[in-house]
């Protein structure tokens, strides 16, 4: 009997230029490339984006829906990379906005909260100093 209720196994053997893959029956293969080069593929920056964002979305329309609720939410991420020094390299600044039709700022962001608090991956992030989480006014 296993703990956990999803496992998937992820492999990178070529680091930026390259292919990363998931194991198994998926089959799911991504082209990776350096963000700095004008090459076809995506980078840790990208796949961050989309998980953080597929993440607090999906944890916010759950809380919506167990309200009640079938408004539509938006979560969009800005990732820059930075040079923190020479000696230490580089450092992800992420600003996460969040939005909820229908729903007064005020009670988007309790929501909104409670869902950062849930997350899986805004769990992982919890307490950093480079990511922050914002409500933000609903526009379509």
């Amino acid at each position: 009997m296993t703990d956990y209720l999803y496992k998937t196994t992820v492999h990178n053997t070529d680091g930026l230029d390259g292919v990363a893959y998931v194991e198994g029956d998926r089959g799911l293969a991504v082209v990776t490339s350096n963000p700095l080069k004008d090459t076809p593929g995506t980078n840790p920056e990208e796949l961050f984006g989309l998980s953080i964002t597929t993440c607090l979305n999906a944890t916010i329309q759950s809380l919506l829906r167990g309200r009640g609720y079938t408004y539509k939410s938006r979560v969009s991420a800005d990732v820059e990379m930075r040079r923190e020094s020479k000696e230490v390299g580089y450092y992800f600044q992420v600003t996460i906005t969040a939005s909820i039709e229908e729903l007064d700022l005020s009670e988007a962001e309790r929501l909104i909260d409670a869902a950062e608090k849930r997350c899986p991956v805004a769990k992982l992030t919890k307490g950093s100093s480079t990511v922050t989480v914002q409500t933000v006014p609903y526009t379509s």
